[in-house]
C-alpha cells in the first residue's frame, strides 16, 4: 500500500540534483540490514530488484488524524502491503508485481525476534514473516518464494505515505464509479478528485470497496502508485533543488532502507531516471491459483498458480518487460480530439438504438454515428420517434442495466435518465433539439497480456 512512498523517493532523485543537496538528506533515512547472514540466495539478474513493503506503524500519526482516517486500533507490526519492483537494466521500465499479503507462504527456518524462539520452517500467511522476523525475513521468505533476488529494501508507514502525498501537493485519482468503505471512512462520488494525504491513505487502504476486497484494493493501490509517478513527475518537483530538498527531507524522515542503499546510489539511481513517467511503469499482480485456499491453523490464504507466477518472475529475471508491446499511435486526423471520459461499463459492452426526436433530418444518423465511433455498439439503422418536438435528449433503459445506461449518458452531455422495467439490455437513445456532441468516453483499462498487466499511462487520469 504505502510503498508508493519507496517508488517516489527513486523518482524524487533524478532531474541533475547535486550532490550536496541529496547528501544532506542521508541522516534522516532509517537503516536496516535485512541481508546479514543470508545463505543460498537466487543468482542475480539484470537490472535492480527493490522489496517495497508498507506496515501498519502509526505511532506518530496524531489523534485527531486517527479519528478522521479511522486509524484505530493497535498496529499489528506487519506488512499490509508487500510490492516486488523490478528497474531495468536501461533504467527505461518500472515492473511492479503486488504480492497478496495473504499469500501462502512457506516460512523458512529462524528465530522469532520476539521471543527468541527457534523455529523450523512452516506454512504462514506472507504477511507474518514481517511480525515474526521482520525485514530480513520478509526478504529471505520472499525470495524463497520467487527465486528473485532483492538487491535493496524500502520500508514504509502510515505517517510517511501521507507525507509524501502532500509534499508533492496531493494526487489526482479518477473513479468511475461511487467509493465507499465504511471501514476506512472512504467516500468518493464518481468523478475526479485531488486526494491529499489522509484521503490518499482511505483510498489505497480500502478492501470493502467491492467483492474484488483485497486482489480489489491492489488494483487501486497499482492506479495511485502511477498517480503519484505522473504528479511527482509533473509538479517540477525534480528541477528545482529547493524544492526537492523540501519535499525529501519530509518525507525520508519516516522511510527505512537497507544499509546499501545510500546517497550515492540514490542519486545515480535516480539520475538515470530522470525521463521516467507513468508510460514508463508497469503493473501486476502475482497469478493466482486460489484465492481462499484454507490451511489449518491458518485460516483462508491466497494460493498463486505456481506455473504462471514462475514465468512472471523468470521474467524479471530476465529483465523482460511483462506488458506486450505497445502499438504505435496512429496519427490524429483533423482537429486534436478533446480525452475521454471515464464510464464503469466499457462502451462497446453497451447497445443502443437511435431515434430522431425533432424534426432535423438525417440528426439521427449523425447521432448513430458519432457513438459508433466512440464504441458504443449502435444498431446503425436510426428511426424516427414517435416525438419529433423533442426538448431534452432522452435516454430509456431497463434498471437492470442501469450501470451500461450511466455509460451512455455521460457520452451525450445534459441527456435525460428514464428507467422502462422490461425494456431488456438494449438502450433507446430519442435526439433532442438540445444535443450538441457526443461526449468521448472510455472504461477502466483491462489488464493485458500473458502476465495481467497495466501500464502506468493507461490507469491516471485523463
Amino acid at each position: 500500500m504505502r510503498v508508493a512512498t519507496g517508488l517516489s523517493v527513486l523518482v524524487l532523485g533524478a532531474g541533475g540534483i547535486g550532490h550536496a543537496v541529496v547528501s544532506g538528506l542521508e541522516g534522516g533515512i532509517g537503516r536496516v540490514d535485512p541481508f546479514r547472514d543470508m545463505k543460498n540466495r537466487p543468482e542475480g539478474g539484470h537490472g535492480t530488484n527493490l522489496l517495497l513493503v508498507g506496515t501498519d506503524g502509526r505511532d506518530t500519526i496524531t489523534k485527531a488524524e486517527k479519528r478522521k482516517y479511522k486509524l484505530g486500533g493497535a498496529p499489528c507490526h506487519c506488512t499490509d502491503t508487500i510490492m516486488l519492483v523490478h528497474l531495468s537494466a536501461d533504467r527505461q521500465r518500472a515492473s511492479v508485481v503486488s504480492l497478496p499479503r495473504d499469500s501462502y507462504a512457506e516460512m523458512p527456518a529462524h528465530t522469532d525476534r520476539t521471543t527468541g524462539k527457534h523455529h523450523a520452517g512452516h506454512p504462514v500467511k506472507l504477511n507474518a514473516a514481517y511480525a515474526e522476523g521482520g525485514p530480513a525475513l520478509t526478504v529471505r521468505t520472499v525470495e524463497n518464494m520467487t527465486k528473485v533476488k532483492i538487491d535493496h529494501y524500502l520500508e514504509v508507514d502510515f505517517t510517511s505515505f501521507m507525507k509524501t502525498v502532500d509534499a508533492v501537493g496531493g494526487v489526482k485519482i479518477c473513479t468511475a464509479r461511487p467509493m465507499k468503505d465504511a471501514y476506512t471512512g472512504l467516500n468518493l462520488p464518481a468523478g475526479t478528485h485531488e486526494l491529499d494525504g489522509g484521503q490518499a491513505l482511505q483510498y489505497v487502504r480500502s478492501r470493502h470497496v467491492d467483492v474484488a476486497a483485497d486482489l480489489g484494493r491492489m488494483e487501486r493501490q497499482q492506479k495511485f502508485m502511477a498517480a503519484l509517478i505522473k504528479r511527482a513527475t509533473s509538479s517540477g518537483v525534480l528541477l528545482n533543488p529547493v524544492k526537492f530538498q523540501q519535499v525529501s527531507g519530509s518525507v525520508l524522515g519516516s522511510v527505512r532502507a537497507d544499509k546499501g542503499f545510500g546517497t550515492e546510489e540514490m542519486l545515480a539511481l535516480g539520475k538515470a531516471m530522470k525521463d521516467f513517467g507513468p508510460a514508463s511503469s508497469e503493473f501486476t499482480s502475482v497469478p493466482v491459483g486460489n484465492p481462499s485456499f484454507p490451511v489449518k491453523g491458518i485460516g483462508s490464504t491466497v494460493q498463486w498458480d505456481a506455473k504462471k507466477a514462475k514465468k512472471l518472475f523468470q521474467a524479471l529475471r530476465e529483465d523482460k518487460p511483462l506488458a506486450p508491446a505497445k502499438p504505435e499511435p496512429k496519427p490524429a486526423a483533423g482537429p486534436r480530439q478533446p480525452p475521454a471520459k471515464l464510464v464503469d461499463v466499457a462502451p462497446k459492452d453497451v447497445r443502443v438504438q437511435v431515434y430522431n426526436g425533432t424534426p432535423k433530418d438525417g440528426l439521427g444518423r449523425t447521432v448513430d454515428e458519432a457513438l459508433r465511433a466512440t464504441g458504443f455498439t449502435t444498431t446503425e439503422a436510426p428511426l424516427n420517434g414517435e416525438v419529433r418536438e423533442l426538448k431534452r435528449t432522452l435516454v430509456e433503459y431497463d434498471p437492470r442495466w442501469d450501470r451500461s445506461a450511466k455509460s451512455l449518458a455521460t457520452a451525450l452531455p445534459g441527456s435525460e435518465l428514464k428507467a422502462v422495467k422490461g425494456q431488456g439490455p438494449q438502450m433507446r437513445v430519442t435526439v433532442g433539439a438540445d444535443f450538441t456532441k457526443v461526449q468521448r468516453v472510455k472504461a477502466e483499462p483491462r489488464e493485458t497480456g500473458e502476465f495481467a498487466t497495466v501500464r502506468g499511462d493507461e490507469v491516471v487520469c485523463p
